[in-house]
């Protein structure tokens, strides 16, 4: 049976990256080991900072003030906040708004979409049918290769063998251009137990175990009182969740974690919105 895949979010197509939330994943995104240390997340920067406040803000734009608040609370100076967002603009990670304040560029609101939908998977009632992408167009670019991987990272299809890429058949979402035109898209089941092939796509047991670790280091930073600490943690606890395969449930072990991690970060974000509306509030 093949090796199971490891699915990491990153943002540059490597597999280990420091992502916008500050953090830093492992190749096999896993850490090793267990509890809070375990998980080796790095503190907060002013830019993971005013990323992770961005990418958790709807509409996604606010203005150098209240960054600049948001900073303050974690113990980072207005300079350094101010300075952050300027060669942030400067690596075209924010635009200026017309009003002055600073918002998502392109690359960043889509990342903010697949997170959304990471907490909120749009699914439908699954019916034993597997998505199947083959790759057939010909003398294909290393870039074209590479954002045919990102784009099936996104989509959460596993690569089966090289060229080949699948999935059960329970998400509704649509397939960007540049999958529809470097792959032939089919679908079909497989002749064997559906849960052993899930198993042997995805790393199920190293998920599960980071989404623990995930769900005791946010009750330690709760019940310390720590709110940089429990920042850091939703940031991780978002990354986690953007790696979920999201397959359905006659295809998980029977103590998946992902709906608990889901709640308990729903619960967790809603404490921090309050301590981030006290500091985000306009003069």
């Amino acid at each position: 049976m093949r090796r199971a895949v490891r699915i990491t979010e990153t943002m540059n197509g490597t597999d280990d990256a420091e992502g916008p939330d500050g953090t830093r994943a492992t190749r096999d995104g896993t850490h090793g080991g267990r509890g809070a240390r375990a998980l080796a997340l790095r503190p907060l920067t002013a830019r993971s900072i005013v990323l992770s406040t961005l990418l958790g803000h709807h509409p996604p734009a606010l203005p150098a003030r209240a960054l600049v608040r948001v900073g303050e609370l974690f113990g980072i100076a207005e300079g350094t906040v101010r300075v952050a967002l300027s060669r942030m603009v400067a690596a075209g990670d924010l635009a200026q708004t017309a009003d002055g304040s600073y918002g998502l560029t392109a690359r960043l609101l889509e990342r903010q979409a697949r997170q959304d939908d990471s907490r909120a998977p749009r699914t439908r009632d699954w019916r034993g049918e597997w998505e199947i992408a083959v790759v057939t167009a010909e003398r294909r670019a290393a870039a074209d290769r590479g954002a045919l991987r990102r784009a099936m990272a996104a989509l959460r299809l596993a690569e089966l063998r090289e060229g080949t890429w699948l999935r059960p058949a329970n998400l509704l979402r649509p397939r960007p251009p540049v999958v529809t035109g470097q792959c032939t898209l089919l679908t079909g089941a497989p002749d064997g137990d559906p849960a052993e092939l899930a198993a042997a796509l995805w790393d199920l047991d190293g998920w599960a175990a980071r989404a623990r670790a995930l769900t005791a280091a946010a009750d330690a930073a709760a019940e310390a009182g720590d709110p940089a600490r429990r920042f850091t943690v939703s940031a991780a606890v978002l990354r986690h969740l953007l790696a979920d395969p999201l397959l359905p449930p006659a295809l998980l072990p029977g103590d998946w974690p992902g709906a608990a991690l889901r709640a308990r970060y729903d619960a967790f974000e809603a404490d921090l919105r309050a301590v981030l509306r006290r500091h985000t509030a306009p003069d």
